[in-house]
């Protein structure tokens, strides 16, 4: 991978964070390539991380083997449309991060021959701990799905899915999953403070325990529900708040909302795929 010109067309927050993860995984800054229509951002790129700059699409495509599309999904199709020559003469994989962009859509605006890998990174990859699924599309070969995986695995984990559709779910549990932590967070402070406890005092406690839960599970061979029950001592505090729980219905409002994510997954994709 430290010998591929990687391009991004889109000079946002998450290409930032990618282009960081690359740099510090040993990839070289003069083999990065970054395009945007913000002066100012592509200044502060090519100061900050050293990374070759430029305002015109054609010139960062025909220079890379790579083209992480970066850009909002709303303008993805008139990003690629402008550039539709210099896509079919340099031929480069293309990595999209862009949310609700099929693979159905990049093929009808790049031509169906064109190697396409569709990620799905989630914010965490923002501070280099991202979770992002991944699928191929039938013309990439095993060295352009190892460049692609190890362009996301520079901010996290990866994990490959071989269906596409599989994707929708990947963006219900991990691409939307961290506001859902966020939202208990949130209701654990405002109940935290209600007991007595100072705001600063609440929010730390409960940024350190939640830390803390997602390190033993990371670290532990065992489920979720074996965890939990090892913490769960009969007739205790935490059983009492967890019958609390299950008692207001929390594991099917968890599906309920899951579902809700999946399917405007997928009516995202038919919207912003048209034209």
């Amino acid at each position: 991978m430290k010998t591929k010109n990687i391009g991004f067309i889109g000079g946002g927050n998450m290409a930032s964070s990618l282009i960081s993860g690359l740099l510090a995984s040993g990839h070289a800054a003069q083999q990065i390539w970054v395009s945007d229509t913000d002066e100012d951002k592509l200044a502060d790129l090519g100061k900050n991380l050293q990374v070759n700059t430029t305002l015109i699409n054609d010139d960062l495509i025909s220079a890379v083997d790579v083209v992480v599309l970066a850009v909002k999904p709303q303008v993805i199709a008139k990003v690629i449309k402008n550039s539709t020559a210099s896509f079919e003469q340099a031929n480069p994989l293309i990595v999209s991060i862009a949310a609700g962009i099929n693979q159905s859509s990049l093929s009808k605006w790049l031509g169906t021959d064109k190697a396409v890998v569709r990620c799905m990174p989630n914010t965490p990859a923002l501070v280099q701990t991202g979770a992002t699924g991944l699928h191929a599309n039938q013309n990439v070969s095993t060295a352009q799905h190892d460049l692609a995986e190890n362009i996301l695995r520079s901010v996290g984990i990866t994990v490959w899915v071989e269906s596409e559709t599989e994707l929708d779910a990947v963006t219900a549990v991990s691409g939307s999953g961290p506001a859902y932590f966020f939202l208990l967070m949130e209701a654990m402070q405002k109940s935290a403070q209600a007991l007595g406890l100072t705001e600063e005092t609440a929010q730390l406690l409960i940024e350190q325990t939640a830390l803390g839960a997602a390190k033993i599970a990371l670290e532990s061979n065992e489920s979720p529900g074996t965890l939990r029950a090892r913490v769960t001592s009969p007739g205790g505090t935490t059983e009492q708040a967890i019958n609390t729980f299950n008692q207001g219905g929390f594991t099917e409002l968890v599906d309920k909302a899951l579902q809700a994510a999946n399917n405007r997954s997928i009516e995202l994709a038919k919207e912003l795929g048209e034209g």
